[in-house]
């Protein structure tokens, strides 16, 4: 099953974070300006987590929103 599956067939908030937590790990290469990622790796430091979970648990969140969901 796909994420928009998912989506498509009213999963909740609990399936969704299920489903985008699980698979093997992929490296990926994003651009982003300095500011943004000094920002949000001094935030990832404040909430205990590395600046790599931090980044997964902002796109999880996202994802699996009620706006997302609809």
């Amino acid at each position: 099953m796909s994420y928009r599956e998912l989506i498509g067939n009213g999963a909740d908030k609990t399936a969704i974070q299920t489903y985008l937590s699980q698979g093997d790990m992929h490296s990926t290469t994003i651009r982003i300006p300095d500011n943004l990622r000094d920002a949000a790796a001094e935030e990832a430091k404040l909430s205990g987590v590395s600046f790599s979970a931090y980044i997964r648990m902002c796109l999880v969140e996202k994802l699996s929103s009620e706006r997302s969901a609809k």
